[in-house]
């Protein structure tokens, strides 16, 4: 009986996952699918354009502001921190001599 019942699923499994038949689009060499505007006529823009522009525009502008301007949390900066103020409590003041 097992046997059967996997016999009898196996084929029910794959007509339900079939298409219906080829589903082809024949490319246009239009992009998106428009046509273009007459000779002399301006294309027209679709109410979602602009927000999608200046919303996609300005999300990157703010996020190049936030990458600049974020705070130094690397290791070495911590590290450069502590020993700025254990040279200032212990009243030295750092000297940078160049190196020959």
């Amino acid at each position: 009986m097992p046997r059967r019942a996997i016999a009898v699923a196996g084929p029910a499994s794959q007509r339900r996952l079939a298409s219906g038949g080829v589903h082809y689009n024949e490319p246009t060499g239009r992009l998106f699918g428009e046509q273009p505007p007459a000779p002399g006529q301006k294309r027209v823009k679709q109410d979602w354009e602009n927000i999608y522009y200046y919303g996609f525009g300005g999300s990157m502008l703010l996020g190049a502001v936030l990458i600049y301007y974020k705070p130094d949390t690397s290791i070495e900066g911590w590290a450069r921190k502590q020993a700025k103020e254990k040279m200032a409590a212990a009243g030295e003041t750092p000297s940078y001599q160049k190196s020959e």
